[in-house]
Formats: C-alpha cells, sequence, structure tokens
C-alpha cells in the first residue's frame, strides 16, 4: 500500500489531516486534462473516491474497466480502513478491488487535500450532501470528471453554481440518478414523453418527508481517526453525538437512525434522497429537463389520520413521527405543484410509485419496472432480460457509471448530466422550502428565484462556514 509518509496506517492517515491547517480552497494545482480530449478506450482512468461510506464502497465496487480507484478520502479512517480490508456485506463487493488496488491506494481524510495533491483523472463523491458541491467544484477546477450523488445539492444556489462550473471547465459530470440509464425506466419515460399515455393532467409520487432541524444531543468524545471539524464542513460548529452523522448502525426506539440525512443542515432527507429518484422520472417524462413547475402549494386537505397512516406504513422505520401533532407536522405535508402546460404533480400518502394520469391510461413508474393500464396500451416493451444487468448487491450501478466512463472516453453528454440532476434537486427543495413557509409560493424556472418573494427567495442559498468557501469568482 502507498501512503504519503513511511508510518503505520492510522497514523499516516492522521498526519495527513493534521497538516492542512493551512490549505487553501482556492487557486488548486493545474487541470490533469484541460484540453478536455477523448481518451483512449483503454487507457487507464484514474479515479479518485471522496467518501467510502456504504455507498461509497459498492460504487468502488461496481466501477468498470479501465477505471481504476488510485484514491480514497473519508474524515473517518476506520471506514477507509473497513474499504481497504473489507468484510462482511462488503467482502464480497470489494474482492476485485482489495486484490487488484487496494495495496497501492493512497489514503486521505481531506478531498481538498487528495485533489491537490494525487494525480487523478476523475472522482467519485459520495459524501454526505453538504460536501457534494464543494468537492465537485474543487475537482471541476482541477480539470477532473465527476461522477455525484444524488441528490446533486443541497439548496438551488449551489446547483446553479455547479452547472455553470461544469460549463465552464468543459468536463463530464454523471449524477448518480441511475434509474436514467435502466432501460425499463428509460422506456417508460420516453413512452410518456412521446405521447404515448395521451395528454398528462397529474402525476403522483409518494409524500417524502422534509428534513428536522438541526438538534443538540449530549456531548461525545469524537472516535479515535475521525475529523469531526472536516465532517462539519460548510455548515455551523456544534458539538459531537454521533446521532448527528452515523447512519444505519443502529437504532432509536426501534428506527434505523439514518444520521446525518434527517438533518436540515446536511441535507433534506427523503424528500431529496428517495425523492430525487421520482422526481428525476417525472421530470424525464414530462420533458421537463431543463425546466421545473411555476407554483408550489403545501396541501391542507389530508386528514391527520392519513398522514399517520401512511407514516407508519412507509417511514416508520427511516423517520422519527411529529413531536407534536400531525396536523402541525410541516415535513410530513403533501405538496402540489403545478407545470406551465397546466401538468399537476402531487406527494400524496397511499402513494408507492411515481403513477402518470394521462388521456388514454396510467402508468406507474419505479426502480427498472413499469406498469401500464391498461396493459395492451404498451405493444413492444423491453426485454425482462434487460433488468439482470442491474441485479447484485447494493442496487449495482455498474452500467450508470459504464455510461459515465464512456463519456469520458468520448467526452459526450452522459445520460444523467449536471443540468438534469440540478433541476430534479430543484423540485425537490422547492417542496421542502414551501413546507418550512407554510405557503404557496410562484416560482420562475428561468431565473430561478420565486417570484415577489424575498422571504422565500432567502433560502435558495444557505451560509458557509469560514474555510470551506466555494471556489467561484467574486
Amino acid at each position: 500500500m502507498r501512503y504519503e509518509t513511511n508510518i503505520t496506517r492510522r497514523q499516516a492517515l492522521l498526519h495527513s489531516a493534521a497538516a492542512l491547517g493551512s490549505l487553501s480552497l482556492v487557486g488548486h494545482g493545474s487541470p490533469r486534462r484541460a484540453k478536455a480530449e477523448p481518451m483512449g478506450s483503454n487507457e487507464r482512468i484514474r479515479v479518485g473516491v471522496i467518501g467510502t461510506g456504504v455507498r461509497g464502497k459498492y460504487l468502488i465496487g461496481n466501477l468498470p474497466e479501465p477505471a481504476r480507484v488510485t484514491a480514497i478520502c473519508d474524515c473517518s479512517v476506520s471506514r477507509m480502513e473497513e474499504t481497504l480490508k473489507p468484510s462482511a456485506e462488503f467482502a464480497e463487493v470489494l474482492t476485485p478491488f482489495k486484490q487488484r488496488d487496494a495495496d497501492r491506494c493512497a489514503t486521505y481524510q481531506d478531498y481538498r487535500k487528495m485533489i491537490d495533491s494525487e494525480e487523478l483523472d476523475a472522482v467519485i463523491i459520495a459524501t454526505p450532501d453538504h460536501h457534494h458541491t464543494l468537492a465537485a467544484m474543487l475537482a471541476l477546477d482541477a480539470g477532473l470528471d465527476v461522477y455525484i450523488e444524488k441528490p446533486l445539492t443541497v439548496s438551488i444556489r449551489e446547483g446553479r453554481l455547479l452547472a455553470d462550473k461544469v460549463k465552464s471547465t468543459r468536463r463530464v459530470l454523471q449524477v448518480g440518478s441511475q434509474q436514467r440509464t435502466m432501460e425499463m425506466n428509460r422506456f417508460a419515460c420516453e413512452f410518456i414523453r412521446e405521447g404515448g399515455l395521451g395528454e398528462i393532467r397529474e402525476v403522483a409520487l409518494p409524500n417524502y418527508p422534509g428534513p428536522i432541524a438541526l438538534q443538540r444531543f449530549p456531548i461525545e468524545a469524537i472516535p479515535a481517526g475521525f475529523d469531526w471539524d472536516l465532517f462539519l464542513g460548510p455548515t455551523p460548529e456544534i458539538a459531537h453525538n454521533r446521532k448527528l452523522w452515523v447512519k444505519d448502525d443502529f437504532k432509536v426506539d426501534g428506527l434505523l437512525w439514518r444520521g446525518w440525512d434527517l438533518f436540515q443542515a446536511y441535507s433534506g432527507h427523503l424528500m431529496t434522497n428517495w425523492g430525487a429518484h421520482s422526481v428525476d422520472m417525472v421530470q424525464y417524462a414530462l420533458g421537463q429537463d431543463d425546466s421545473g413547475p411555476i407554483r408550489v402549494t403545501p396541501r391542507r386537505d389530508i386528514s391527520a389520520t392519513e398522514l399517520e397512516a401512511d407514516w407508519k406504513a412507509k417511514w416508520r422505520k427511516k423517520t422519527p413521527q411529529p413531536m407534536g401533532p400531525w396536523s402541525q407536522a410541516n415535513r410530513f405535508q403533501p405538496v402540489s405543484l403545478e407545470y406551465e402546460n397546466g401538468t399537476k404533480l402531487s406527494l400524496l400518502p397511499g402513494i408507492d410509485n411515481a403513477t402518470f394520469y394521462g388521456t388514454r391510461g396510467t402508468m406507474t413508474i419505479s426502480r427498472n419496472k413499469f406498469v401500464a393500464d391498461p396493459v395492451d396500451l404498451v405493444k413492444i416493451a423491453p426485454s425482462l432480460s434487460n433488468s439482470a444487468r442491474w441485479d447484485g448487491s447494493g442496487h449495482v450501478a455498474r452500467p450508470h457509471l459504464q455510461n459515465w466512463i464512456e463519456c469520458m472516453q468520448s467526452r459526450g453528454k452522459p445520460n444523467a448530466p449536471v443540468e438534469v440532476g440540478h433541476r430534479t434537486a430543484t423540485i425537490c427543495h422547492l417542496v421542502n422550502i414551501a413546507r418550512q413557509l407554510d405557503r404557496s409560493l410562484r416560482w420562475n424556472p428561468i431565473t430561478e428565484r420565486f417570484i415577489d418573494d424575498l422571504e422565500a427567495d432567502q433560502l435558495l442559498d444557505r451560509p458557509r462556514r469560514q474555510g470551506f468557501e466555494l471556489p467561484i469568482a467574486s
């Protein structure tokens, strides 16, 4: 294994983080591939992976040739160690990486240092959401291509800045919305887009819960090898407690605790997490990839009984129930959005998958699957054998990663480019903003601002802690 210094792995990792006090966030090294020219089909692609939690490990394990992981980064030393010497659920998926690359893989706690120091061609970003934009922008400025997990950003302004950065640097950025590459999803969305259901009057999605406000828990000791300040990144300083960051590793009152994903400072919770997949299919099917709705309205016509029943049926293992009455639980509030052509998109209790209602019939779309009613609406569908290549551990993303690699080689446009990811994330953020303000909002998808609403406009962005500013021209 290759280390930054000739000391033990843990000492090396801790030392590398301690040396970063004077690290600059702007003016990074010269681009590795500044000319953005096509690569050879067999040319080795050096990839750095930022974030080695569950998703990061699965992406490493699903990365096709000729890409090779040459560096990994995580603010938790133990997670990098688990990646380099995988066991349990990751033993099988990471076996090729362990046998081929792990011994030579460089390790970092701070992605800024990794991007500055390593000779890379691309990065995979699988961090908590609040680090997505900074990591991606620094990589783009360094001349690297990017694969970034959804949701793209934690704010609408971040998304526009990132989309502009991709355009100016001419890099390839693929958002990890793998349903854009799944054959069944692509067929269903294009079938609807081309008029197979007739005129689409309404689309219904599950009522994905929003985040909760950042909480202060009792102070706990920071684990050895974990850089709490780096985890916080651009968000406010707060005392350490594992409930603020550890995800899907322990239960609280029977709930599998989702850690950082629960809190507004770090995420939009299930609305931007799971919701991003469903909203992405809506945007694709409606032909709105470069636009969005014009109005977003919280709904008060759904009873507290219906909301509680929906939580018990779908969300009780993923998110806490409200502390007060359901009638005041804004983060569970159903919401309707309206597009300029009159199509309505509603998040409602009792809905399991994205459901499109057209003048000729209905269609539900889920992961690599669709169902039409009446069934004879679809005359010729893709072979079910296409689904097989998506089988495997951890929602296999190999074909979506393959599309990214092919676009790095050709300099073509990937299936889930940055503008698509930004417009999808924008809708998720609009829902959470409308819930937070508890009122109807008018939105201009061209200017990406609210109409005559300064209070709502204040929520398009969020402040960043000193030292974690975005690298943009002043």
